[in-house]
């Protein structure tokens, strides 16, 4: 039984060395980059070009908080380009494929929330640019409801 015992107890160090290296690996992996997601676009399919999408909208509206409060302007009016560009990517595409128009919505809700709270907290000079991306986002917003409740329907 002593060698059975040793062989049950170096597979189990080694199972815990295995786990150990997976969750290291997972835990301090790099997240990929804007530029990485925005040429994985074309490449996915319908349904997860909407949520690789959103996820670029996401991560460029607080690439844009960041930078607009480090008063950063022209960085920032870039990122916000990004912002509603691919919100209404993602309207395309879950519209096109008929599939998370909900999530979509909500998405776009909470980051034209975020958008409209860093507005009010720019001076009225900065405020232009994120009003009309505001604007943009709500007509995001009304095609998606408007694609998941058309008028006349039941």
């Amino acid at each position: 039984m002593g060698r059975l015992d040793d062989l049950r107890f170096w597979g189990r160090i080694a199972l815990a060395l295995l786990v150990t290296t997976l969750v290291w690996n997972a835990a301090f992996a790099a997240d990929p980059s804007i530029s990485e997601l925005k040429a994985r676009v074309p490449l996915a399919s319908i349904k997860d070009r909407t949520h690789l999408c959103l996820h670029i909208a996401e991560m460029q509206m607080a690439e844009a908080d960041k930078l607009y409060a480090a008063d950063e302007l022209n960085q920032a009016q870039t990122a916000l380009t990004d912002v509603v560009s691919y919100s209404e990517l993602a309207r395309d595409y879950a519209i096109q494929s008929h599939k998370y128009q909900k999530q979509t919505e909500i998405a776009v809700r909470g980051i034209a929330r975020r958008l409209g709270e860093l507005a009010h907290s720019m001076p009225h000079d900065y405020q232009a640019p994120l009003h009309e991306a505001l604007t943009r986002l709500q007509h995001v917003r009304d095609d998606l409801l408007s694609a998941m409740f058309p008028q006349g329907g039941k």
